[in-house]
């Protein structure tokens, strides 16, 4: 199965709560901070959601 690793690359001060919620359920809590998910929909979605506070890479 497809994996990506996602880090968060900027702080989510002053963002909404459903971004901020994003970055927590996807792991994320601090900047500079990597996590590796599966590929689904339901990860997708949460990225194309902070896409602009975090950087994504494909991994084998």
């Amino acid at each position: 199965m497809a994996k990506i690793k996602v880090t968060q690359v900027k702080s989510k001060i002053n963002c909404p709560l459903t971004q901020k919620r994003g970055l927590e359920a996807l792991g994320l809590r601090k900047v500079g901070q990597v996590v590796e998910h599966d590929v689904n929909p339901a990860i997708l979605g949460m990225v194309n959601k902070v896409k602009h506070l975090v950087s994504v890479e494909e991994t084998k």
